[in-house]
């Protein structure tokens, strides 16, 4: 008949089989892990960079990104970037990214507190609701 003797369930008992065709239930697998994948919701992660004397301008127009990021889902990665000697302010840079985090209290959870790595320092804040 061409049909194959599968076995479905190895661990049951007694393990389960079934009188199919191999190729067809293969085919039918791969469709459902592709849709599977597919329902999956994805989150990118977005940047904001500052300097470490950002005027208060600015960061307004990169605090409406950031809310405008988070509303959609995605996660926000803000940092200052110190350049040269501008690394001796490291207090105002973790300063200006902990009041940009307070700000998006409303729309997000700190998730890390800021670290330096290098010439950045970096927080991460995840979205409060997830994406529609």
């Amino acid at each position: 008949m061409g049909l194959d003797l599968v076995e479905i369930s190895p661990d049951a008992k007694p393990p389960v089989c079934r009188i199919i065709d191999y190729q067809k239930f293969l085919y039918q697998m791969k469709k459902r892990l592709k849709e599977q994948k597919a329902k999956q919701q994805q989150s990118e992660v977005k940047e904001l960079r500052f300097g470490p004397q950002t005027d208060e301008h600015d960061l307004e127009f990169k605090f409406n990104h950031a809310k405008k990021f988070l509303t959609d889902g995605d996660k926000v990665r803000a940092y200052v970037f110190f350049r040269g000697r501008q690394i001796l302010f490291k207090e105002q840079g973790e300063e200006l990214l902990l009041n940009f985090a307070d700000r998006l209290k409303d729309y997000g959870k700190l998730d890390q507190k800021p670290y330096l790595e290098g010439k950045k320092m970096t927080i991460l804040i995840s979205p409060l609701s997830k994406k529609k």
